[in-house]
């Protein structure tokens, strides 16, 4: 395959793709998350592709992944919190309750988009005192973590269970990402 590029600065995308194998560099997208209207759960797909589009322009020789994940509760988009105050306040939200989990996936080349989807998984948390969560917000682990958690790290202990991609959560739908770069290759290389 041609140089792949990650239009994300986020570690746990390029851990998952180092340990797929998948050769790549980091382009950080300098957009705007800012997104408003009643479609809300078509906001990581789009915000995925303005990301890949946003790199594939300045660099367009190669092909560009971008992605976005978000957090729904109740109609509710959970980002990263702002602080741990923040972060508590959300981790009370989900405590008990089930959220779903939505990462957009974009794939562009050459300054056009390629191909574009989402995947969509719905996590349960368990139902834990509030001194848990507190201890849970005090490792700092949910400062920088759509939803106020990461599954792959100490917030694995919140979760009951998952119905759908474990990845997703974590933040990079593998099957998808990787059924986008192989139809890429057929076509392209």
């Amino acid at each position: 395959m041609k140089r792949l590029i990650l239009a994300s600065a986020s570690p746990r995308r390029k851990e998952i793709l180092t340990q797929l194998g998948i050769s790549f560099e980091v382009r950080s997208a300098a957009i705007s998350e800012e997104l408003s209207g009643p479609f809300q759960e078509e906001y990581p797909r789009i915000l995925a592709e303005r990301k890949a589009l946003y790199v594939s322009k300045q660099e367009p020789d190669f092909p560009v992944l971008g992605f976005d994940t978000l957090v729904f509760f109740n109609g509710e988009v959970l980002g990263k919190p702002r602080d741990e105050v923040e972060a508590l306040a959300t981790l009370e939200k989900l405590n008990g309750n089930a959220h779903v989990v939505i990462s957009g996936v974009s794939l562009a080349y050459q300054g056009k988009l390629i191909s574009s989807a989402a995947e969509r998984t719905e996590v349960f948390f368990r139902q834990l005192s509030k001194e848990m969560l507190e201890k849970y917000v005090a490792s700092k682990e949910p400062l920088d973590k759509a939803g106020a958690y990461g599954i792959q790290g100490l917030g694995a202990g919140l979760v009951r269970c998952i119905s759908g991609c474990y990845y997703n959560v974590v933040g990079l739908p593998v099957a998808k990402t990787l059924e986008m770069l192989e139809a890429f290759e057929e076509k392209y290389d």
